[in-house]
C-alpha cells in the first residue's frame, strides 16, 4: 500500500515549494565544492552551509527561491527528494509557522 506522503509527494514542484528545505542546517562532506564564503563552522566544529540571520540559506535566490550555486550544491541537498517524506515533513512543519509560505 502506498503511504498518504508518497501519494501526496507527487503533487509537490519545487517551484511552487518556497524552498522549505532552504532553512534546513546543511552538514557538509568533504567532497563537496561550495564556495568558501557559503562555508561555516557549527557550534560542533562541523562545517555547514552559510545561513542568513532569518534561517534561509545564504545560497537561494530570495527572488526566485532557487540556489544559486545549484551545480555546486551540497550532496544532501543533491539527495533531498522533492515529494520525499522528509520534503513532506518540512513543508507540513513550515506551514504551521508560515501557513503562506510553504
Amino acid at each position: 500500500m502506498q503511504r498518504k506522503a508518497d501519494r501526496e509527494g507527487a503533487k509537490v514542484s519545487c517551484d511552487s515549494c518556497h524552498a522549505c528545505c532552504c532553512r534546513l542546517e546543511v552538514i557538509l562532506m568533504a567532497e563537496d565544492d561550495v564556495p568558501g564564503q557559503l562555508v561555516e563552522t557549527n557550534r560542533w566544529g562541523g562545517e555547514v552551509m552559510a545561513r542568513l540571520a532569518d534561517g534561509w540559506c545564504a545560497a537561494l535566490d530570495r527572488g526566485s527561491m532557487l540556489c544559486r550555486i545549484y551545480q555546486r550544491r551540497p550532496a544532501i541537498c543533491r539527495e533531498f527528494a522533492v515529494g520525499s517524506s522528509e520534503c513532506l515533513t518540512e513543508r507540513l512543519a513550515m506551514k504551521a509557522v508560515a501557513p503562506t509560505e510553504c
